[in-house]
């Protein structure tokens, strides 16, 4: 059995086999729960490196794909409750630029729900796009739209970062990774990187490509830009501002910076947000087929939902569930990718589902 370090309370053990369980897949992996705004688990094990030479050790970290959009929308969510941001505004009030080609009528809040009408980039651009952001955003704002603002969701696997993040910088002057450094991870003493500086990239665990794709993957196509998976590994990816998914951390760390929300918008002594900000994300923005997913999904401000509690999850199998009824974060983070479902993999799922069978 795979080695496990860190802390678990005795009636959380199942979220312990639930990590061991995922290991079985390869590679290592971090869980963690919070309760109440404290670690109740923050577990990690198995290898940092596909060859199994490197421990994953408790400060390793990794990139987490789109469960870095949650930090995102995070931003977001501060900037709105302190007054700075209009989630009703158009995109255009802040960037006056990107109401050409008709989209002055697309909201704030339709980015966040995934319904601008920007899914992608209409025209083909190279990877290289990504780490040019004057480059990125200026093609955003000159593309038109593919369908109604507000009306249809399509899942905005790469643009949302940069729509989001162009907003973010024109209200605060900074870049979102220099925002959310500033604002969010360092008041809250989080270890998780938009934007992560060479000093720690001796505790990063290379992602481990998944072996196979599940068909409905494979019938999306490579994506517009194709972003392969070893993509991640990359020093231009991990110092690049990508905020919708080059975001670096462990399960600690995100279920750090989320217990914020789960707490109504304050943990271990640090106020980000109001209680009321905090129910914003329940604020349904679509609900049906996502035409991007292929499949059904209820979209809040900038996560998903599922009853009372939101959600969002990485390619290959990290997520992080918050439900603040209950004042609970459950993450989960690593390094091997597994991609047998539109969705991904059910290894985060099982983590979630032992967390609550210790409520």
């Amino acid at each position: 059995m795979a080695h496990i370090g860190g802390i678990c309370g005795e009636r959380f053990g199942a979220v312990r086999d639930a990590l061991v369980a995922s290991l079985e897949q390869g590679g290592g992996a971090s869980a963690a729960v919070y309760l109440d705004g404290e670690p109740v688990v923050d577990l990690w094990g198995g290898c940092a490196d596909e060859e199994g030479a490197r421990p994953w050790e408790r400060d390793t970290i990794t990139g987490v794909w789109s469960t870095t959009k949650t930090m995102t929308a995070l931003c977001a969510l501060v900037l709105a409750d302190r007054g700075d941001l209009d989630l009703d505004a158009p995109v255009a009030e802040y960037w006056p630029e990107f109401a050409a080609e008709g989209k002055g009528k697309v909201l704030v809040r339709h980015v966040l729900g995934h319904t601008s009408g920007l899914p992608a980039w209409t025209e083909p651009v190279a990877l290289d796009v990504l780490y040019d952001w004057s480059a990125a955003t200026a093609l955003l704002a000159e593309q038109p739209l593919v369908s109604e603002p507000g009306v249809v969701g399509a899942y905005h696997a790469v643009t949302q970062g940069f729509l989001l993040g162009e907003v973010v910088r024109r209200v605060t002057g900074r870049a979102l990774g220099v925002f959310f450094a500033e604002d969010v991870a360092g008041p809250l003493g989080a270890d998780f990187h938009i934007g992560l500086a060479p000093e720690h990239d001796h505790r990063v665990a290379p992602i481990i490509p998944a072996t196979t794709r599940a068909p409905e993957l494979e019938a999306r196509g490579p994506g517009n830009p194709p972003i392969p998976a070893e993509t991640a590994n990359t020093e231009a990816w991990r110092r690049a501002d990508i905020p919708s998914a080059s975001g670096f951390g462990n399960a600690r760390s995100v279920a750090a910076v989320q217990s914020v929300l789960a707490c109504g918008g304050e943990a271990r002594g640090v106020r980000l947000l109001s209680a009321a900000g905090c129910e914003r994300v329940f604020e349904e923005q679509f609900v049906g087929e996502d035409r991007v997913l292929g499949a059904p999904i209820r979209y809040g401000t900038g996560y998903a939902l599922r009853g009372r509690t939101c959600s969002w999850g990485g390619w290959g199998g990290s997520i992080v569930l918050v439900d603040p009824d209950q004042r609970l974060v459950v993450s989960y983070v690593m390094n091997q990718m597994v991609e047998s479902g539109p969705l991904g993999d059910d290894r985060g799922l099982g983590v979630v589902m032992a967390a609550y069978g210790g409520l």
